[in-house]
């Protein structure tokens, strides 16, 4: 389905906004169109319930927090490169985002330049160590059971991989012990581990013993949830950070254009430890505009996969007509082709142009123009929207406030190359993205390296 990427429209303009291809081995619907149905099951529903709520604006601070402090310490060590750049943009953005993820998820905080680390007592890995491994080989993972993983003969990556595994779950398992320990002495959730165990645990209360089941989580299925939002917020935030970094040094026109906003919303300090998530997050509109904008044309999820149920039918409304899916239909919403459509984004829709979230003539706008109901869905869109957003927003906004207030980037030129030449090789290093596992990255990301320079009113307060 990574066909999406580079078709964009095209496929959509030729054969309508929604069509079905029939083959042998079943049918499947691909939809363009922001009216879609679908129902969802009552499992997924009790899940959704019970850990939706985890993502608080108390967990939103701690990402707020961390996200700023792992930005600093990266764009020091890029500054520290000098003239020869660095080419490790993708795998420093992973690195913030392993770290945010493991400070604000579950309570364990790591410097970003982390070197060797002693794991705790009685494990062979950190736990930062086991779920990188774990997440960086999801989809062995995911297909070679657990028991198989730790068998003499295999080869060692992948008996390493059951080592993480092992190790990733014990960790998880002492985490809720002592999350529910700290719970009983000082409630309150502290992160997103707690806050999923604290409404799990409120259910349970306000339930009679017969629904008590029902109504709360086992301890098996916050470790799948905790999992699942690891691999679902890690990856794809890493990769929007990387894709948004590039695309900036590629356009530096709105790398000044968000530093404007930036020393005037921070205007009091330099320094972003002092910025309150509460104060400081909700004005930094434009921040999230080079967000929403690199999601819209290199989002990491390029479509979204459903289907109906096995045992019944279900009705897909599409231009005022209800028509009837058969049971186990595959139904894919072509995330590229909604994000591109003419129609709604104009004619300029394939171009990167984070200022045309402000559709209005004043062009001192503060406040994002939302889109229109389900023609922007990076997160997915109705009732199975992905809970994490606001972790991730917070996340990115934070990295580039913390970058830009002091610095600028520009891509190091090799012997021959004008400006425009580094710029157009950026461009196709974000162009060139396919789907790599599960999710959209550059295929070359190390191709240009990256100058990091001080710059703006603040840079000569790089000690503070």
């Amino acid at each position: 389905m990574g066909w999406s990427f580079d078709d964009k429209h095209a496929l959509h303009d030729e054969l309508g906004d929604a069509f079905i291809v029939v083959t042998p081995g079943g049918n499947e619907v691909v939809i363009a169109n922001p009216e879609t149905a679908h129902v969802e099951g009552e499992d997924w529903q009790r899940h959704r319930r019970l850990t939706a709520p985890s993502f608080n604006e108390k967990v939103s601070a701690l990402v707020w927090d961390e996200a700023l402090r792992q930005a600093q310490d990266m764009a020091f060590s890029w500054y520290g490169m000098g003239a020869k750049g660095t080419r490790a943009i993708m795998e420093d953005t992973a690195t913030l985002s392993l770290h945010v993820l493991t400070s604000a998820g579950f309570g364990k905080s790591y410097p970003f330049c982390h070197g060797s680390q002693k794991p705790s007592d009685g494990h062979e890995m950190t736990y930062r160590d086991s779920l990188a491994i774990c997440l960086n080989n999801i989809i062995t993972f995911a297909i070679v059971p657990k028991k198989f993983l730790t068998l003499r003969w295999l080869p060692s990556r992948l008996r390493t991989l059951g080592q993480a595994v092992k190790e990733f779950q014990c960790y998880m398992d002492e985490l809720l012990a002592n999350e529910r320990k700290s719970h009983r002495t000082t409630p309150g959730s502290k992160n997103l581990v707690s806050a999923m165990l604290e409404a799990s645990e409120e259910s349970q209360l306000s339930a009679g013993k017969d629904t008590v089941s029902k109504l709360s989580l086992a301890d098996n299925e916050i470790f799948g949830n905790i999992f699942a939002y690891s691999l679902a917020g890690h990856e794809t935030t890493a990769n929007t950070v990387a894709a948004a970094l590039v695309l900036l040094a590629a356009k530096p026109e709105y790398q000044q254009w968000m530093a404007e906003e930036i020393d005037n919303v921070c205007s009091t300090s330099s320094n972003p430890e002092t910025w309150a998530y509460d104060t400081t997050f909700p004005k930094l509109q434009r921040c999230l505009a080079v967000m929403y904008e690199t999601l819209r044309l290199y989002g990491s999820v390029v479509f979204i996969p459903k289907a109906t149920n096995p045992d019944s039918v279900q009705s897909l409304p599409y231009r005022g007509v209800s028509y009837t899916i058969p049971p186990s239909t595959f139904v894919t919403i072509n995330v590229q082709a909604l994000q591109t459509d003419q129609r709604t984004w104009g004619p300029d829709s394939l171009a990167w142009r984070p200022d045309r979230w402000f559709q209005t003539s004043d062009a001192d706008a503060v406040s994002l123009t939302p889109p229109k109901p389900g023609t922007f869905v990076p997160w997915a869109d109705g009732p199975r929207n992905c809970p994490g957003q606001k972790f991730a927003q917070v996340e990115f906004v934070a990295v580039m406030a913390a970058l830009f207030v002091r610095f600028r980037v520009k891509p190091v030129l090799q012997q021959g190359q004008t400006e425009g030449d580094g710029r157009s090789l950026l461009q196709s290093m974000v162009d060139g993205s396919r789907i790599s596992a599960i999710t959209l990255q550059m295929q070359e990301p190390k191709k240009v390296a990256l100058e990091w320079y001080p710059m703006g009113r603040h840079s000569m307060a790089l000690g503070s």
